[in-house]
């Protein structure tokens, strides 16, 4: 398989935030600050990712 797997950590705080923006944290599973979550990079977690990205902070396994 050659599936990349993002680390995927949340360092800003979703108060405030649009509600599509908060749907992006939900879909890859982030429910609180400083948490990290791994996900497969496919095309719907990569466009999740862009969306929120001053949100996020993101490494390549």
């Amino acid at each position: 398989m050659n599936d990349k797997i993002l680390v995927v950590k949340q360092i800003r705080s979703d108060i405030g935030r649009l509600q599509s923006h908060k749907a992006c944290l939900k879909g890859l599973g982030i429910r609180r600050m400083h948490q990290v979550v791994r996900v497969l990079a496919t095309s719907a977690n990569l466009g999740m990712i862009n969306k929120i990205a001053y949100m996020l902070k993101v490494e390549e396994v």
